[in-house]
Order: C-alpha cells, then sequence, then structure tokens
C-alpha cells in the first residue's frame, strides 16, 4: 500500500454485478476458460459470493475454473460460501512471516487473520489449488524465502515467488529487485535434490519441487525473465477497463461503451482491438511506464481472464481477425472536444481530454452530444531524393544518359533497386488506396478514438519539386534530395524549369486527405491518419532506391469545420 494511500473510484464508475456477468458470458462464449477475480481486494464487495454463484452458472459454456487473488484479512468468514458457490483456485498474498513486519508493510493489523484464513483454505477439499504469493523485495523480506519454502513441506501449498515490479507508488528500485534465478541459487544450496516440476499450459510461474514435500514452489520472472510469448491474460479493471498487458498503460473502457447502448458484438469487436494490439513483450524493467499506468492495488479489479494459447484461430473467436465493416459499431462516436469561452463565461483552464479526474487514460464521453456535420482536412510531405522523384514521374527513361557515366557495378546495382521498386506498382495510386483505408481504421490505431462512420474520404499525392529557398526546408531536410539540379515535369512547367535549371532542388511528394461525416465528435484524426498511412506508403514503396535519404515530416492539420470549436483554417503552413 502506498503511504500516501489510494484514491478510491466513485461508486457509480464500478461495473454492476450485472455488467459484470454480461461481460464474462462474452469471454466464456468466446472461449475463456478461467476466470480469476483480483484486486485491490475483491473480498470487500459485498456482492462477491453472488458473483461467484452466477459465474458457476457460465460452466455451461466452458468456463473451467473460477480463482481469485485476495491478501486474506476477511476471507476466512467468507471462504466457506465462496467454495460452495464454485470459487475453485485460491491466492492469498502474504510477503512476510513476520507480523511487526507485516503491518509496516500493508499499514494495518491483520497477520493472524491471513493466517487463519490461509488453514481453512488448506482444509477446503474443494479447492482445487491454494497458493501463496510472495513478492521478493532485497532487503526487506529475501532473508525469508527459504521459511517460505519450508511451508510447503507438509502442506498441499503452492509458493510462488514473485519479482518485484514497478508501478506507480511502490517506490520501485533495479536494486530492490531480486532475479528468481539468485532465488533458486540459495534453496539449492539448502536443497540439492530440489527439480523442476511440470508447469501447466500458458502458466506464468515456473514450478520447483523437493522430493518429499508435500507442496511446491515457483517463480513469476516478470523482469528477469519474462514469460510474455507464452502469455494469454486478459484484465478488466473494476471500472471496466480493458488492459491487454499488467506493463501497458493503454486502457479501452468497455463499460462506457456498455452504458452508450453497444451491442454484443459491438463490444467483441472492441475487445478483438485491444487483443489484437498487445505487444509482443513488455518494455524492459528500466523504461516500463510508472507515471500513467495503475499501481498494483488497482490493476487488477474484478477479472483477470485467460485466454486459449489457440483462441485467434479457434472459430469461436474468429470476429478478432475480421475487417472492422463486418463488425457491428455503435452510433458515430468518437473524442475530440473543446470549449470556446464565450463572453459570460470566463475562459476554463486547459486540460488533456483524454486523462480522467485521477489521471489515468480514459475515451470520453460524448453520449449526450448531438451530431452533427464534421469536416477536416490534412496535410503532409515526404521529401525524397532525385532519383525516387524520377520513376514517380516518369523522367527515369529520359535521365537513361546519366548511367552510362556510372561505374559498371554501381549501374547494376542502381537498375536492381528501380526493379524492385517498380515491381511494387504505381507509387502513388497504392499510397492513396493505403490512406483511404488507413483512415477507416484510425480507431483501431489509435487507443482512445471511437469509431466512426464517415461519410466520404479524399486522399490526393502530387509530387512537387521547387527551389530550396521557396521550399523552407533545413539544411538537413534538403539533405534528403542529394542531386537538386535537373528537369522536372511536375507542376512547374517547362519555361519555369528552364529559369530554376541551375537552382538547388528540394523533390518531394506532398499527401492531402479531406475527410467528413455526421457524428458526434471531429474527424481531424481520421484525416492525420490518412496523409501519415499514405506516406508511410511512399516510404515503403521508395525504400529500395532511397530508405536513408527520405524524410516525412510537415503533417498537420490544415482546416475543421462543426463542433464547439467551430470553423479552424490554418493560414500558414510550409505546404
Amino acid at each position: 500500500m502506498p503511504s500516501e494511500g489510494v484514491e478510491l473510484s466513485p461508486p457509480q464508475h464500478i461495473l454492476s454485478d450485472d455488467e459484470v456477468i454480461r461481460l464474462a458470458t462474452l469471454f466464456i462464449k468466446s472461449g475463456v476458460t478461467k476466470i480469476r477475480l483480483t484486486g485491490g481486494e475483491p473480498t470487500v464487495r459485498k456482492s462477491i459470493v453472488d458473483i461467484v454463484g452466477r459465474l458457476h452458472e457460465l460452466r455451461k459454456y466452458g468456463l473451467q475454473s473460477i480463482g481469485m487473488t485476495t491478501n486474506g484479512i476477511a476471507l476466512h468468514r467468507k471462504l466457506p460460501a465462496l467454495v460452495e458457490n464454485g470459487l475453485t483456485h485460491l491466492n492469498i498474498s502474504l510477503d512476510t512471516l513476520d507480523p511487526f513486519k507485516f503491518e509496516i508493510m500493508t499499514r494495518r493489523m491483520g497477520h493472524d487473520a491471513v493466517l487463519r484464513s490461509l488453514e481453512v483454505a488448506l482444509n477446503s477439499a474443494k479447492l482445487r489449488s491454494v497458493k501463496l504469493n510472495v513478492v521478493v523485495v532485497k532487503g526487506l523480506n529475501d532473508h525469508e524465502v527459504l521459511d517460505f519454502v519450508e511451508m510447503t513441506k507438509e502442506s498441499r501449498l503452492s509458493v510462488r515467488f514473485i519479482e518485484f515490479m514497478p508501478f506507480t507508488g511502490n517506490k520501485w528500485d533495479k536494486a530492490k529487485m531480486v532475479p528468481s534465478s539468485e532465488l533458486l541459487g540459495r534453496i539449492r544450496a539448502r536443497y540439492p535434490t530440489v527439480h523442476k516440476a511440470p508447469d501447466e499450459l500458458n502458466d506464468t510461474a515456473r514450478s520447483y519441487m523437493i522430493p518429499g514435500h508435500v507442496g511446491s514452489f515457483g517463480f513469476i520472472s516478470s523482469m528477469s525473465d519474462h514469460f510474455c510469448s507464452s502469455c494469454n491474460r486478459l484484465r478488466l479493471t473494476a471500472d471496466g477497463q480493458i488492459k491487454v498487458c499488467l506493463f501497458d498503460a493503454k486502457e479501452i473502457s468497455l463499460r462506457d461503451e456498455m452504458r452508450a447502448g453497444a451491442s454484443d458484438s459491438a463490444l467483441l469487436g472492441t475487445i478483438g482491438r485491444a487483443v489484437r494490439g498487445k505487444q509482443e513483450k513488455h518494455a524492459g524493467m528500466e523504461d516500463i511506464d510508472v507515471v500513467t499506468n495503475r499501481p498494483m492495488i488497482l490493476i487488477g479489479g474484478m477479472h483477470r481472464l485467460g485466454l486459449p494459447r489457440s483462441i485467434r484461430r479457434s472459430p469461436a473467436m474468429r470476429f478478432l481477425n475480421t475487417n472492422p465493416a463486418q463488425c457491428a459499431r455503435p452510433a458515430a462516436v468518437r473524442c475530440f472536444s473543446t470549449t470556446v469561452a464565450t463572453g459570460n463565461t470566463a475562459p476554463r483552464t486547459p486540460r488533456l481530454t483524454h486523462i480522467d479526474d485521477s489521471g489515468r487514460p480514459s475515451m470520453v464521453d460524448v453520449t449526450r452530444k448531438e451530431p452533427t456535420s464534421r469536416v477536416a482536412s490534412a496535410s503532409g510531405r515526404i521529401v525524397i531524393p532525385k532519383i525516387a522523384y524520377d520513376l514517380i514521374t516518369g523522367e527515369d527513361d529520359a535521365n537513361s544518359e546519366e548511367e552510362h557515366s556510372l561505374e559498371a557495378e554501381e549501374t547494376t546495382t542502381l537498375r536492381k533497386a528501380k526493379e524492385k521498386a517498380r515491381a511494387k506498382g504505381d507509387v502513388l495510386t497504392v499510397a492513396q488506396l493505403a490512406g483511404i483505408m488507413g483512415c477507416k481504421r484510425t480507431a483501431e490505431l489509435i487507443p482512445l478514438c471511437h469509431p466512426l462512420q464517415l461519410s466520404h474520404i479524399s486522399v490526393t499525392l502530387h509530387p512537387e519539386a521547387v527551389p530550396l529557398a521557396r521550399s523552407g526546408a533545413d539544411a538537413s531536410t534538403a539533405g534528403a534530395g542529394h542531386t537538386f539540379s535537373g528537369s522536372t515535369r511536375s507542376g512547374i512547367g517547362k519555361h519555369q524549369q528552364q529559369r530554376q535549371e541551375q537552382q538547388p532542388l528540394v523533390y518531394s511528394i506532398v499527401c492531402r486527405a479531406t475527410v467528413s461525416c455526421e457524428g458526434k465528435t471531429g474527424v481531424e484524426m481520421e484525416a492525420l491518419t490518412a496523409v501519415s498511412v499514405g506516406l508511410l506508403t511512399v516510404w515503403d514503396m521508395l525504400k529500395a532506391v532511397a530508405g536513408k535519404d527520405m524524410v516525412i515530416g510537415e503533417i498537420m492539420v490544415t482546416r475543421k469545420e462543426g463542433g464547439m470549436s467551430g470553423r479552424f483554417v490554418r493560414t500558414t503552413s510550409h505546404l
């Protein structure tokens, strides 16, 4: 517990029992087989026993186990009823066997209550698994590791040593983290016959057994030896935010979509986008975001959902891989909101609309807004060398004489690079289509954007060759053009070309996009996404001949209409 405590969520932000069960049903019908209730502390919820009973009724859809992770303080009174209602797996968090140190670490009394809960759990025949979670911190409790291992000698207890992980408020320090390999070495020195035990599929812990001991122990090595490749966990917080990784600050609100009237298919579409956005692995221990990510006490929420490894390939979860057009979408809503001060009101203090009152990322609630006509335009530029410009404009054939002056080996390499670039097709046409497709998928690419039903998308790309002084490019950007003298057919004209023949030119492709819709929020992000994807596609198409020399920049909104902030037109632009 942080010394300053934690700010509790308002009751209206917490998922209701019905909302919990609705989401659980969706996940289970889609292939989830395990649900774990975590926290915070799940036993403080008055309806926790009823929730477990309602989850138990979902076994007919494929649910196999219901687990809980708890601090154990109040568990011994509720555990018999929880087990009777269907609880099958239990994890109790206990970081020390010293009652005085317990009070220092947890800032409360209750060590005896936790041990009492552990005893009740071990005596419950219906519980399939009882585990003890121990977060090891160097200099604080690492000397107790062997004492915890000794607890497995005569009881069916599994002790799991968890590496100290960085979260907001826990004053994480790399020096306080004890690698699991070091702990195993200490245990092996006391118990030389310790051996590796078989792990369950997708298990987060690596388990070990000591001959003659009834129980086992294991390590959760999130920092020193991560298990990201086999992790299939999803987390749903108590306030309805889905997290695909414990160490990723990004969250998507299923609560807001449900309360806005989203259908089950729309919720599944949102879940699918979240799953597809999961990174291959989390950041290194020194790079994990401990500023915007929730403290551990606020992450667990009411569910921890285990997805089967084959979830993306199973028939029941095909919706996760579908074209977004095939997913039912809620009415056109997304978040861009500004407030214009009038003569009767004082200007409001500027604030980020995507950050809630507790400082966490959050989607803006636009439920009460009325749909209006929205239009936005954006533009951007990619500076390219002359050889790439010539390929696009058709000057390449006219400049074949230049190749004759090159060394034979260089000419062959250049010709192969050009052939590779040409093989990809018409650069501007492909980039135009990519920009349109990217625009349609903005809500999938930008986590806190709501999906919009767009009525029109226009994306154009055209080559430009302008004098260095006119382009406004700085020396570093101009360097991408290498040889600035030469001929061009695009947008300059033959007479102008003659006047500029000896002047250095900057060659580039300009992309412009205009997007419109009838919706509750603006389409600036869609226009910016169209331009960005279009320019990235140009880069991809030309990288064989110009990969090191291209520079993308000057991406900006140039115009917007509609909404509370009214009309905006950018009056100065390099484009």
